[in-house]
């Protein structure tokens, strides 16, 4: 028995077109995907926080640490640099680049004036002290 098809020129066209399109790399340089969220590490200890946050790409100048009593922000920027050629063409790119910024809240206050921070292969440390509890004052009453 013989199989009868239809033939139809335009699926022929469709199906490469799609192929191409999810086979190839493609490059659209106004697509700017989010970055990704600062995963962070806090461990108390008796005397205060050890902080460990990943940091990749980003450069010790362009990160900024703030302490507001109990709570720490981190920002960060990864600066993109141009490092195509002359006569070279970018292909494909899947680093992401821009801004980043995480909050977070501890349990007790901070000494921000004994804060230490550190920065080594892409993680920050951040040694943060606890804020002496201030001594309660019993009042007379007359």
């Amino acid at each position: 028995m013989a199989n009868i098809t239809r033939f139809e020129p335009l699926n022929d066209l469709v199906d490469d077109l799609f192929k191409g399109f999810f086979v190839r790399p493609m490059v659209y340089e106004g697509a700017q995907t989010a970055l990704p969220r600062v995963k962070v590490d806090v461990v108390e200890s008796n005397g205060g926080y050890l902080v460990h946050a990943e940091l990749p790409g980003v450069k010790k100048e362009d990160i900024h640490v703030s302490i507001d009593g109990a709570q720490v922000t981190l920002a960060g920027e990864v600066k993109r640099e141009k490092d195509v050629k002359e006569g070279e063409r970018l292909i494909h790119t899947e680093r992401t680049y821009g801004k980043v910024e995480r909050s977070f809240t501890l349990p007790q206050e901070i000494d921000d004036a004994k804060a230490e921070a550190k920065f080594a292969d892409g993680v920050l440390e951040l040694k943060l002290p606890k804020k002496a509890a201030a001594a309660r004052k019993s009042v007379t009453i007359q």
